[in-house]
């Protein structure tokens, strides 16, 4: 298809690609090109700390009140070591297990990024299905995420059994009719139950971390993931998503009461970041939309947009409704398209107008 390039007073360079326009340095004049590779994703890297426990000390037994409660003492800091060397096997079975599934996942999305750079027909049903072992890869990652947070859930327990085992030695220094040794073996368990109780913090610091990595990592791919879908269906290899810090809280699109345009002359592409021309069916405009979007963050990462549906002025009430209804229903194809390319949908508002500029119903994005 042909491209065709104008200038709009001076400001930017509009690009028409069928239906579609996008302004390539509207409110954005600095020099460089969009990516369009996909960079090689990776993990974040998991702790690679191995919790083992330091032992207890046998002691000797004086037969004092004392040194009886040592001898308890000492088996409950026993069955905490335990516990932790429980904790820490399932801790590095998980760790391995994760990266395994990592592997897996990155190895699919590896291969269908590789097909789409080589050119693809749009749908191709081979990359459906890689797409869908893909996802169920990411899903098991995520599961290896909550076997964490459950994990994260017992060190926490544990951490409050040995913060109330190391009182309770210390407490023991207190009591009467303890003899020497009593101490001596008190000093040595009192050693060795605060380094368990620095091993479970810690512990429980590293796993802690891992799950907000991963989490964080798993929301995400899923946004990737949506992007790679978009890229699959119109067989064109996009880059990552157009946002890839963490999600906000899911949120619908604002969808304003008809107002007029942002800024600029409504029916007009001068101001506006893309322009869609909904002049026949089946418009192709994801592959410029995420382009014109994926270099406006580039340049403006917290930018917000306006997705501003205009219909024609009609020549009578029920054309200009039923037109209006259109447009409005293009716009709202226009968001979903965003969102699955992974924008945060609480960063679009909608808004809609009619104008007489126009002669058939498109869809203004401006940047904000």
């Amino acid at each position: 298809m042909a491209l065709k390039t104008t200038h709009a007073a001076a400001l930017c360079a509009v690009i028409l690609v069928g239906g579609c326009s996008f302004a390539e340095e509207t409110l954005f004049p600095t020099s460089g090109t969009v990516q369009t590779t996909q960079p090689a994703g990776n993990p974040p890297a998991l702790g690679s700390s191995n919790f083992e426990a330091p032992g207890v000390t046998n002691g000797v037994a004086t037969g004092t009140f004392v040194g009886n409660k040592v001898t308890s003492l000492r088996g409950d800091l026993g069955a905490l070591q335990d516990m932790l060397t429980r904790h820490n096997m399932a801790l590095q079975g998980i760790r391995t297990d994760t990266v395994q599934d990592s592997q897996r996942y990155h190895g699919t999305v590896a291969a269908i990024n590789a097909r789409l750079q080589v050119g693809t027909t749009p749908g191709n049903p081979i990359l459906n299905q890689q797409w869908n072992a893909a996802q169920g890869e990411l899903d098991r990652i995520n599961e290896d995420v909550l076997k964490m947070t459950r994990l994260a859930n017992e060190v926490t327990n544990s951490s409050a059994m040995a913060a109330y085992l190391l009182e309770s030695v210390r407490a023991a220094r207190q009591l009467s009719g303890a003899v020497d040794e009593d101490h001596r073996q008190l000093r040595i368990l009192e050693d060795e139950t605060n380094r368990t109780v620095v091993l479970v913090e810690r512990l429980l610091t590293e796993l802690s971390d891992d799950v907000n990595r991963q989490q964080s990592y798993v929301a995400n791919e899923r946004q990737n993931l949506n992007t790679l879908a978009v890229a699959i269906k119109n067989g064109q290899l996009y880059s990552s998503a157009l946002t890839n810090g963490r999600a906000a809280a899911a949120m619908p699109a604002a969808y304003d009461a008809p107002m007029a345009a942002p800024r600029g002359m409504v029916g007009s592409s001068d101001m506006a970041l893309v322009t869609i021309r909904f002049d026949r069916a089946n418009v192709n405009y994801e592959t410029a939309l995420y382009a014109a979007v994926k270099g406006a963050l580039d340049r403006r990462p917290s930018a917000s947009f306006d997705v501003v549906a205009v219909s024609p002025t009609g020549s009578t009430p029920g054309a200009q409704a039923l037109g209006a209804t259109n447009v409005r229903r293009n716009a709202e194809s226009v968001v979903r398209s965003l969102t699955n390319m992974g924008l945060p949908a609480n960063r679009i508002r909608v808004s809609q107008t009619t104008s007489p500029a126009v002669n058939t119903g498109e869809v203004q994005v401006y940047v904000r």
